[in-house]
């Protein structure tokens, strides 16, 4: 479980095929220190299993599932990524709660600046969509955000300059590909009533 406080920018060093998918090298220097193997990291949003360390690097495992449904499997050396440790109880909670489950991948359809504040919107899938509303929180690239408004298949969020400079948004453009993961209560009170209207 994570809170989509990002707490570290990490590089890609290496995206290695291996027969289940990729191993994915990241540097983060300083940052390693503290996690043991098998702990677990949100990288872009997506809850990875650390296999080793070594000083300034880590390694992780992704499995060919994870590349088909979220970004990782775009990720290139010298790209950036979104880093969080996952919270330790008694941990402050200062996003929302985060799984590091990628509900879909979304587009960056539009970028507004209207003076003093930075508007971005996106475009998902409908499943998504339907998780998303105005005022609720979702998880960008492992960013806990709060939802602007929401209309047919897009959905808009206001950052500040701190999220821009210190995440790996300020750096993407319209047309990129992010991660999304939908508040899990949302999520979990869409399926109910699916399941209770027989869908």
């Amino acid at each position: 479980m994570f809170s989509g406080i990002i707490d570290a920018v990490g590089q890609v060093r290496q995206c290695k095929p291996t027969p289940g998918g990729r191993e994915l090298v990241l540097r983060a220097p300083d940052y390693w220190s503290n996690v043991p193997q098998g702990g677990s990291i949100a990288v872009d949003g997506v809850c990875l299993t650390l296999t080793r360390a070594e000083q300034s690097d880590a390694c992780f495992d992704v499995i060919a599932e994870t590349l088909r449904r979220s970004t990782l499997g775009d990720l290139r050396p010298g790209d950036q990524v979104n880093l969080q440790k996952s919270l330790a109880v008694g941990d402050r909670i200062d996003g929302h709660f985060v799984q590091g489950h990628v509900d879909a991948i979304a587009k960056i359809t539009r970028i507004h600046r209207p003076q003093g504040e930075s508007v971005w919107w996106f475009r998902a899938d409908r499943p998504a969509m339907a998780c998303i509303i105005p005022k609720g929180s979702v998880a960008i690239n492992g960013i806990s955000l709060t939802v602007v408004d929401v209309r047919d298949d897009q959905f808009s969020v206001a950052l500040i300059p701190t999220t821009l400079e210190r995440t790996t948004l300020g750096k993407k453009r319209v047309g990129d590909r992010v991660n999304v993961e939908t508040d899990i209560l949302a999520r979990t009170v869409v399926n109910y009533l699916r399941r209770a209207a027989g869908h």
